[in-house]
């Protein structure tokens, strides 16, 4: 543990050293950050989704290829909309050296670790753009996982009082996440079958409420588990 302590806090330095490619703001340029951030993104989806399934190799090669994306993302002028420099700059050090640390952990034979640090990241850069009221369709899936938590809590031992509760919490949230997709995303089949098929699963819990059939509340929140997974993976 006192080496993996080390290696992090290495890693920190390392990144720490990269303030200096961070470049001046230039307005109107959010779109080409979003992109770009997307592109780093979609590497840690799937490398999230490689550890979850334990394969580390495919996961170390999605990392490596997350770093050097992020490497584009660090390059780029902060955005306008971004107003802090101070925050965007700490939150621009705090992912790379999340990514640094990610690749250590994870040659050190820690892939829970790895996956924490993966979704840390996420969230962190989650959180940058909501403090400065921008908000794209993974902040949202990023909502819609954390209300599919509170609602799979009720699996083994559900609190009947509260099972519906939650479920409305999910599919408000799915519908928001709905309506914050692009044409081009809201139309595609896969973006689709994941929100219409959990919504329609969720149709299906009063009953299960109502008659308190554990059995068939546990089968609901595995397939809806399942979609929530999906999401993620694709979107999140």
């Amino acid at each position: 543990m006192e080496r993996l302590i080390a290696l992090l806090k290495h890693a920190a330095c390392m990144a720490a050293c990269l303030v200096c490619l961070i470049t001046p703001a230039r307005a109107d340029d959010l779109d080409d950050f979003n992109r770009t951030v997307e592109a780093a993104m979609s590497h840690r989806r799937v490398a999230a989704g490689y550890l979850r399934t334990g394969n580390i190799d495919l996961a170390a090669l999605e990392i490596e290829g997350m770093r050097e994306a992020w490497g584009k993302v660090s390059a780029l002028p902060r955005p306008a909309a971004l107003r802090d420099q101070q925050r965007y700059t700490a939150t621009m050090l705090e992912i790379a050296a999340g990514l640094i640390g990610t690749s250590l952990v994870l040659n050190l034979g820690r892939p829970d670790v790895a996956r924490e640090s993966l979704e840390a990241i996420r969230a962190a850069l989650s959180r940058l753009r909501r403090e400065n009221g921008v908000m794209v369709l993974a902040d949202c899936v990023l909502d819609a996982n954390t209300a599919m938590d509170a609602l799979f809590a009720h699996d083994e031992k559900p609190d009947w009082d509260s099972v519906s509760a939650a479920a409305e919490s999910y599919r408000v949230t799915l519908q928001r996440c709905d309506r914050a997709a692009a044409p081009g995303v809201r139309s595609q089949a896969e973006f689709r079958r994941l929100i219409d098929g959990a919504i329609a699963g969720l149709d299906q819990i009063p009953k299960s409420v109502e008659t308190h059939d554990r059995d068939r509340l546990h089968r609901l929140l595995i397939e809806l588990r399942s979609f929530d997974h999906l999401l993620a993976f694709r979107y999140g």
